[in-house]
């Protein structure tokens, strides 16, 4: 089966995040309409992410051969380990769906953390001496980013102020994934009224969205 792999990046309960409260609709309708697709969470809050120490990378972006890893403590091991497991859990998928809020005009920082493990040499990404050319468009994979904001961004801002969402598209493309859609909450505002509203809006466009991601 194919795999739909739903990244959120939010510790608020799915109930209180707008980002999770759209990104849990939108892949319910994926699923429904696309039988062949099974879904594989990933809580980026519980989830351990590694920080990437330089003991554990023979060079740039590749992770050190056996007899360098041989000579790591255990805790140094576990953590080149996790760091593995998730490229090759996000190497496997077919379709991504990111969900996250706005935060400082960028998105938590536990996103870039997790965006630097899995852009790795061999599982997205081949680098040969000054060139860098990305794995991940050996097959149709798509990527929709669902992103929440207090404020309504007006269309001629999005370049400026969009900047977590601009990375993230970018980052994407570079290493393979063509089909890119954004799904904006725009607008959660400060009350449960304007939130709700945001988060209507937003269900209104998912199967506009799907539609463009997969075809």
């Amino acid at each position: 089966m194919k795999k739909l792999l739903y990244i959120t990046v939010n510790s608020k309960p799915e109930k209180l995040s707008a980002s999770k409260t759209v990104g849990r609709e939108l892949v319910n309708r994926f699923i429904t309409k696309h039988s062949d697709f099974e879904l594989e969470e990933l809580d980026l809050y519980s989830c351990h992410i590694p920080r990437l120490e330089y003991e554990y990378f023979e060079k740039r972006n590749c992770m050190l051969k056996e007899k360098e890893f041989n000579k790591l403590n255990e805790h140094q091991k576990d953590e080149v380990h996790q760091i593995v497991k998730l490229a090759d859990q996000f190497k496997a998928a077919d379709l991504y769906v990111i969900a996250a809020p706005m935060w400082s005009l960028s998105f938590p920082s536990t996103l870039k953390e997790y965006i630097d493990c899995v852009v790795m040499e061999g599982k997205s990404i081949h680098i040969e001496d000054d060139h860098v050319e990305g794995l991940l468009n050996d097959k149709q994979r798509g990527m929709i980013y669902i992103q929440s904001s207090g404020g309504s961004i007006p269309w001629y801002l999005r370049i400026v102020m969009n900047k977590g969402l601009n990375y993230v598209h970018d980052i994407m493309k570079f290493i393979g994934i063509k089909r890119f859609e954004e799904l904006l909450v725009d607008g959660t505002g400060t009350t449960e009224k304007e939130k709700k509203q945001a988060i209507q809006n937003a269900i209104g466009k998912i199967d506009d969205i799907i539609e463009e991601v997969w075809r």
